[in-house]
């Protein structure tokens, strides 16, 4: 049996009959930004995560440089951020003209690491970016507590990580701002770009909102220099269709974790991923290691298997950073861990059947 990485289809076949009509009465009303369907859904998705405001945006990445914007991040300042991330994170950063200062990550899940963060604080630095990697989140209550001692700004990306939760609280809900992506692929994806700044601060989500239109609360009145990036209702509605089952869909992704565990138990040569105490993870990925990598990884292709790779370079060893002047070797754990990370198929419609498939592959080749 074939085994896609990810199913979209099916996703949006299980919502089609809700959201078709509703996207004729857009079409038919030319109500295509901002109105009933991005309002509702602000609300709706604030309720879920458990903050006062959610301000819908283009994408992600627009999502984390607006929420640095907003915590006060500005030229020169530094960003602490882990390099186990997708470049975004530390995009964002950059494109306000501040620096990502990057640290390791734990051996065991692969989230940032508090004492490496704590080594990095300099008087420039403005704010930590814990990224709540492959679907569980960051060690917030350290985080938290170095926030508050250095007078910092926490600024979650919580792109991946749509209804995870720690013990102090829901992952977007547990800085003082935080950035998500709807990204077609993630629990919470829309039928393309998509994204959204979350804050419990009135002055942050009208800040926010002000500057993703164009620095303008009033029409051709605008108060700074702002960029376009808004949330459309097309894809809105998307949202609203797929969060009223993302509940149900997580709890497809743990059941479907829990039983690559079992599957693997007795797989050698293959490390399967932790949860952190205190986490209930969303597993937007599931991510084992495993030696020889790039050749299981080609391996499981040639049998069918749809694999991934998240994320092969850590981001100091990037093109795009190489002026930050960072060496092999500053961040052992990250790079040791890019070698063997491998990201098997999940998603909420993945069936026990495609499990057996997959994990057969993956004995058969390690």
């Amino acid at each position: 049996m074939r085994v896609p990485f990810v199913d979209l289809v099916s996703q949006q076949a299980e919502i089609a009959d809700e959201v078709l009509p509703v996207w004729e009465r857009l079409f038919a009303t030319a109500g295509f930004i901002g109105g009933e369907q991005v309002d509702a859904f602000e609300r709706e998705y604030a309720e879920f995560a458990g903050v006062r405001y959610c301000v819908g945006v283009g994408n992600g990445t627009d999502a984390l440089e607006l929420a640095f914007r907003a915590a006060g991040v500005g030229q020169g300042d530094e960003v602490i951020v882990p390099v186990n991330t997708f470049i975004a994170t530390a995009e964002a950063v950059s494109r306000i003209g501040a620096v990502p200062v990057f640290v390791d990550v734990d051996p065991d899940q692969l989230l940032i690491d508090p004492d490496a963060v704590e080594a990095a604080i300099t008087p420039r630095t403005r704010a930590i970016a814990p990224v709540h990697l492959y679907g569980q989140t960051a060690p917030m209550e350290a985080l938290a507590a170095l926030a508050e001692r250095h007078g910092l700004a926490i600024v979650e990306d919580a792109a991946q990580s749509q209804g995870a939760s720690s013990a102090v609280g829901r992952a977007g809900a547990l800085g003082h701002v935080a950035a998500t992506s709807f990204y077609p692929g993630k629990n919470l994806g829309a039928a393309g770009d998509a994204g959204a700044v979350l804050t419990d601060d009135p002055a942050v989500a009208e800040f926010v909102r002000n500057l993703g239109a164009h620095g303008s609360s009033v029409k051709y009145v605008h108060d700074r220099v702002g960029v376009n990036s808004r949330l459309d209702a097309v894809q809105a509605a998307v949202l609203r269709a797929k969060l009223r089952r993302l509940g149900t869909w997580n709890t497809a992704r743990r059941a479907a974790a829990a039983h690559y565990a079992e599957l693997l138990a007795d797989v050698p040569g293959v490390r399967v991923p932790t949860v952190r105490p205190g986490n209930e993870d969303v597993w937007h990925l599931y991510v084992v290691q495993v030696d020889e990598r790039d050749r299981v990884h080609a391996d499981l292709g040639s049998a069918g298997i749809g694999a991934a790779i998240h994320y092969p370079t850590p981001l100091h060893l990037t093109a795009a950073y190489a002026d930050l002047g960072y060496r092999n070797g500053e961040f052992p754990v990250a790079e040791a861990a890019a070698g063997r990370i491998l990201s098997l198929p999940m998603f909420p419609h993945l069936t026990a059947e495609h499990q057996s498939d997959v994990v057969d592959a993956l004995r058969r080749t390690v």
